[in-house]
């Protein structure tokens, strides 16, 4: 089920997609680059929980990731082949019509412009930098 051309794994891309926590980090980075502190924040999870889903979803080759200081900011990584290319598309696209997903973005949308008051780590705030 491997695309010989460029190594995606339909079975795996189809797996990536199947957890409500996996798709959550997605719509949240749908359109721009997120630190992992507000994963955390926004999801209401632990980080070593957010970070095994972020490794799950680098994986498979739909996110990447960049080191800023201590903090680890991912971003989306469109698959080369077609195919999963246009399947990640679909998804995400389906992702934007969810109510609760539609929240979880609006809650990104109030941290990224007022961090400080939002985002917490155990009741301190936490050095965060612009998410988008």
């Amino acid at each position: 089920m491997t695309s010989a051309s460029h190594g995606t794994d339909l079975a795996q891309l189809f797996a990536a997609l199947s957890d409500r926590t996996r798709l959550r980090l997605l719509n949240l980075m749908d359109g721009r680059e997120v630190c992992v502190c507000y994963f955390v924040e926004i999801l209401s999870q632990s980080q070593p929980k957010i970070s095994r889903h972020l490794a799950y979803l680098r994986r498979v080759g739909i996110v990447r990731a960049r080191r800023e200081g201590k903090w680890m900011h991912y971003r989306i990584e469109q698959p080369a082949e077609a195919g999963a290319a246009a399947i990640l598309e679909s998804t995400l696209a389906a992702l934007k019509a969810d109510r609760s997903l539609q929240a979880d973005r609006a809650r990104l949308d109030r941290a990224c412009c007022v961090p400080q008051r939002l985002v917490t780590l155990r009741g301190a705030p936490v050095p965060v930098t612009a998410a988008g």
